[in-house]
């Protein structure tokens, strides 16, 4: 039973602040979550592939690899709970070639040790049963739902303008006036930090993609390039709605208002096809939409107390957000039990409203179609 009487305020309502304000909240934690847009899930977080990733292709030892895996051990139960689409689909990489089978074998081994399941065909291709397909903003809003099931505040519209410590917690002031709590965890995404002044430093990473009807030799599993040291390169993954995607690039750059795809992203992207998905290379593209990933700066996945007394940071949480937001909660609901606020252990789920427009179908073209229409 949930025993705690801690109030915690949540900035930012991507896919991982949700989840921490979700964690918090049934542990017994009055929960505001604060959200500059006028829905969830505007920015990174409705901008991705939608996959939830095993971590089988994670480093072992590092924060993000313990966080994806603890996260697929939590996250169905939760998902069945609350209705998430979710597409049973499997993942599968085939190597061109002796250099790439020679990857692929390092994945195998990589995946052995993560614990996550895999199988080897007679191709040498690496099949990953673990790795699904799901609605990412739907994803969001039933975090969010679960917050707001044991009483969380939700609060749209609401930027978080600065935070500074008091004699008891921490202060955040808002456009409205101030929220006091026991703590306040950044979940900002790209914003993170702008309201302290200090913290890692991050900077958008575009991811571009594109979307397609399926074509005459349907996609009904994710198809994974061997990936790099820098990205995973260019996936091919079947949608919720029937429909394939492709992508993402890797494009850093300094504006974190630009969610534009361009055309040589789109050309990256079909280059890319030509090599392992020809029919798709060359079909038109229903729709194309870029997310902005917040990357940081020589580190990934920083999580932990922050300069500010009673201030946690989420930050640098880079394409994996989906995959490991779960983790990520129950990760910083431990961190604030180790602060000393009190925190219960977690009641089950239980859903509740979450205010604004629910969202519209499909996912895929959401954000842009916002930023299109807020463009001035």
């Amino acid at each position: 039973m949930a025993t705690g009487s801690a109030s915690a305020v949540v900035i930012g309502g991507g896919v991982v602040g949700c989840a921490v304000a979700m964690e918090l909240a049934r542990r017994g934690a009055q929960v505001t979550l604060l959200e500059r847009n006028p829905a969830l899930a505007l920015e990174a977080s409705g901008t991705s592939s939608g996959i939830l990733h095993t971590g089988f292709d994670s480093k072992p030892g590092e924060l993000e690899t313990e966080l994806i895996l603890r996260s697929a051990a939590l996250r169905r139960p939760l998902l069945d709970a609350l209705g998430v689409p979710v597409l049973e689909c499997g993942a599968k990489l085939t190597p061109a070639g002796d250099e790439e089978l020679a990857a692929v074998d390092a994945l195998e081994a990589n995946a052995r040790a993560n614990g996550v399941e895999v199988r080897r065909g007679p191709a040498g291709e690496l099949e990953v049963p673990g790795e699904h397909v799901t609605d990412p903003v739907a994803c969001t809003y039933a975090w969010a739902s679960a917050a707001a099931g044991p009483g969380a505040r939700i609060l749209l519209d609401t930027p978080a303008l600065g935070v500074e410590a008091t004699e008891g917690g921490v202060r955040v002031q808002t456009p409205d006036g101030t929220v006091e709590a026991d703590v306040a965890v950044d979940c900002a995404g790209l914003h993170g930090g702008e309201f302290t002044g200090d913290g890692p430093v991050v900077k958008p990473r575009k991811g571009e993609f594109l979307v397609f009807e399926q074509p005459d030799e349907p996609v009904g599993q994710i198809s994974l390039p061997v990936p790099d040291e820098r990205t995973k390169g260019v996936l091919v993954f079947p949608t919720l709605d029937g429909r394939v995607g492709a992508g993402p690039t890797a494009v850093d750059q300094e504006d974190p208002t630009d969610w534009s795809v361009s055309d040589e992203g789109e050309a990256f992207i079909r280059e890319r096809l030509a090599l392992r998905h020809p029919g798709l290379a060359g079909a038109p593209a229903v729709f194309r939409y870029a997310g902005l990933r917040p990357a940081g700066v020589d580190c990934n996945y920083v999580i932990g107390p922050a300069s500010t007394p009673g201030l946690i940071t989420a930050a640098a949480i880079r394409s994996t957000g989906l995959s490991a937001s779960v983790g990520i909660g129950e990760y910083v609901a431990g961190l604030a039990a180790g602060m000393g606020i009190g925190l219960g252990e977690p009641e089950p789920v239980t859903a509740g409203a979450v205010p604004g427009p629910p969202p519209r179908s499909p996912w895929w073209r959401r954000t842009a179609d916002y930023m299109a229409a807020a463009a001035p």
